[in-house]
């Protein structure tokens, strides 16, 4: 992400907006001025609210699938690599507070269609737990486990305390070795 460019700045902002303030509160206008463009600057890279949206939740979701692989890329052992890294990166985005949670409410709330991108993404990925190294019912149910995490820290159901949370995540890692 390269926070320099106007492109860059706005879908920042955009992602900011809705962590911070909800979707609702997502209108060209108020991403304009958390960026620090013009509301012209901002039409000239997304037309309307829904192209910014879209570009929104394709940039939050290639962020996210570039740590997982770079996890994945970066990993001493074979076996499971794919499990822990997907693990590993949503804990993170989750203590961080980062974008994929912000891509994800855009779009089940402004618009479910835009979830395509990350099904397909999400659809690769499975093919990748299930060739991990590992029984794909373990890689699987890792996945299912982080995702449940995620699930309840941003839906704030049954939220976990930190450190439940360290050690179901542990167990999940020692799952993949």
């Amino acid at each position: 992400m390269n926070i320099n460019s106007k492109y860059d700045r706005v879908l920042t902002a955009a992602s900011d907006i809705v962590k911070e303030r909800g979707v609702e509160k997502l209108t060209l206008e108020a991403v304009a001025k958390e960026a620090g463009v013009s509301k012209g600057g901002l039409l000239y890279h997304f037309p309307n609210k829904e192209a910014l949206l879209e570009g929104l939740v394709q940039y939050l979701t290639s962020d996210f699938a570039s740590d997982v692989q770079q996890r994945v890329d970066n990993a001493t052992a074979d076996n499971g690599k794919w499990s822990r890294a997907y693990i590993e990166q949503t804990i993170e985005d989750i203590k961080e507070e980062r974008g994929i949670s912000a891509a994800l409410i855009v779009a089940l709330f402004a618009n479910p269609d835009l979830l395509s991108n990350l099904q397909e993404q999400y659809a690769v990925w499975q093919k990748n737990f299930e060739n991990d190294g590992m029984d794909p019912v373990n890689s699987t149910i890792v996945r299912l486990v982080a995702d449940g995490i995620w699930f309840s820290e941003v839906f704030g159901l049954g939220k976990l305390d930190v450190e439940l949370r360290e050690k179901v995540v542990r167990k999940l890692i020692n799952m993949t070795k």
